[in-house]
């Protein structure tokens, strides 16, 4: 911690300055504060950032109502049972969600703020110096050491005519007015998947264009067992897309493209482009402070969150990579950490787990087959379908399957993926098993309590050694 001579706060000097309200900035600023340190807190825009206001609150609320639709028209599943359901009031469904922000903003940042003496909010748009930051080019906030916590913005890919055309992101896909009778959703990533599921749902006929494949991240047989999975819902997946060009004639918007079934003209009344993120670095004047960036523009940082600049820091979607709120969290608490101590702590992400909510939803921690290749290390892999998991089978849902990935000479475990309904809740289990060493041996012998999806990782371990149909129900 920095001794009783740093400064106090007054007259522009802080021991710390933070650049950017979010997740990561408020998470950088509560742990300096609670070191007993004089913080500038400084934001541009609203407060709170992309998660809250525009990310996570705001989409997951929707794609829960989207489910919410869905769970009445797949009734029939069950024997005896039917169901319709239809949205009613869009604007009413739009104005909730736009009310849990509010609140969640209000409480879990505005509010906070008072909380944290040490904690200083300063509005502007800031441009980094050599001995702290310049706010709209008038006022100077003098600090030791800096976090950079700014985020990431949408970006358009490189198709011909694209700027001429009217196009959402997806802050603007989660405020429109009604729900369009057509979407095209351009790129097959997180957002889109999830996005263009929840309009599918919402009655909107979607047709969803990747370069590759869906969640090109992730192992292959999950993104195939998605493809299915949003392709029985009536969402039209255009896979391996060279795209040509884009127009927008009397309103509507023609994409040109192909693939290996040949040429292809896709018409739709909306377009939401969802083809990746990229750092906000521009205009902070990062190369003036000797700060070197990637070549996806992120900050390039060390395991200590330290850029080439030793007094300046940064975390979460500003480095480029690891884009979840809950990693910039982590690694901005980090930052603030050792840029106020003696950089004793390092980034670990080698059990970070990450999740689709896509229905099913895809979850994965860990390697996968490929990346473990890659590395060079020799694994063994197990391939369980949810047709073998009790939980699924009563459910009467056995879209998905789940694939772990072992060293083939240790047997430890070292990635796991799962797709399935309620595969998000399961994943931690794999994070924990992974992060001990577990060996696929160990994860099969522990005890799962019977009719869970979690379960399906036990039987999923007991696959590398048996065939886990010829087992009873509990047998395993």
């Amino acid at each position: 911690m920095t001794d009783s001579s740093s400064q106090t706060g007054k007259n522009g000097n802080y021991d710390l300055a933070v650049v950017g309200a979010g997740s990561a900035g408020f998470s950088a600023a509560i742990t300096a504060a609670d070191q007993g340190v004089q913080v500038a807190l400084i934001g541009y825009g609203t407060i709170g950032g992309t998660c809250v206001n525009v990310g996570c609150v705001p989409s997951k609320t929707m794609i829960r109502a989207a489910e919410a639709l869905h769970g009445v028209r797949a009734a029939s599943r069950f024997s005896g049972l039917a169901g319709d359901a239809h949205v009613a009031d869009w604007g009413k469904l739009m104005a909730a969600k736009d009310d849990l922000v509010t609140t969640l903003r209000q409480k879990k940042y505005i509010d906070l703020l008072p909380e944290y003496e040490g904690v200083t909010y300063i509005e502007g748009l800031a441009k980094l110096t050599a001995g702290g930051v310049m706010l709209d080019n008038t006022n100077e906030i003098k600090a030791a050491k800096t976090i950079v916590a700014t985020g990431s913005h949408s970006t358009l890919p490189p198709i011909p005519g694209l700027d001429a055309v009217s196009h959402l992101d997806s802050t603007a896909a989660l405020e429109l007015e009604a729900v369009p009778a057509s979407l095209l959703v351009i790129g097959g990533g997180v957002i889109g998947c999830e996005l263009g599921q929840m309009f599918a749902r919402m009655g909107c006929a979607v047709t969803i264009c990747c370069r590759s494949v869906l969640l090109p991240e992730m192992e292959p047989e999950v993104s195939q067992a998605l493809q299915a999975a949003l392709e029985d819902e009536g969402v039209t997946v255009c896979s391996g897309i060279g795209y040509q060009k884009i127009e927008e004639v009397n309103g509507q918007i023609n994409l040109y493209c192909e693939n290996s079934d040949g040429e292809h003209v896709i018409t739709s009344e909306k377009l939401l482009v969802a083809a990746g993120r990229q750092p906000n670095t521009s205009g902070l004047g990062l190369e003036d402070v000797g700060v070197d960036l990637l070549r996806n523009g992120g900050v390039k940082v060390d395991e200590r969150m330290q850029s080439s600049n030793p007094n300046i820091y940064a975390a979460g979607d500003v480095t480029g990579t690891d884009m979840f709120v809950y990693m910039a969290a982590y690694g901005a608490k980090l930052a603030a950490s050792n840029a106020l101590n003696s950089n004793s702590l390092s980034y670990d992400n080698s059990a970070m787990p990450a999740v689709v909510f896509t229905d099913p939803q895809v979850a994965s921690v860990g390697l996968t087959e490929s990346s473990a290749a890659e590395q060079g290390i020799p694994v063994k892999t197990s391939l369980l379908t949810l047709d073998n998991v009790p939980r699924a089978l009563a459910a009467r849902d056995i879209r998905g399957l789940i694939k772990l990935v072992a060293n083939s000479k240790t047997n430890r475990l070292i990635g796991a993926h799962i797709i399935a309904p309620e595969g998000a809740d399961s994943i931690q289990t794999a994070a924990l098993a992974i992060k001990q060493g577990m060996t696929y041996g160990e994860l099969g012998e522990m005890i799962f309590p019977y009719l869970t999806t979690v379960e399906g990782l036990k039987l999923a371990a007991q696959t590398f050694d048996m065939d886990v149909s010829k087992l009873s129900c509990c047998a395993g």
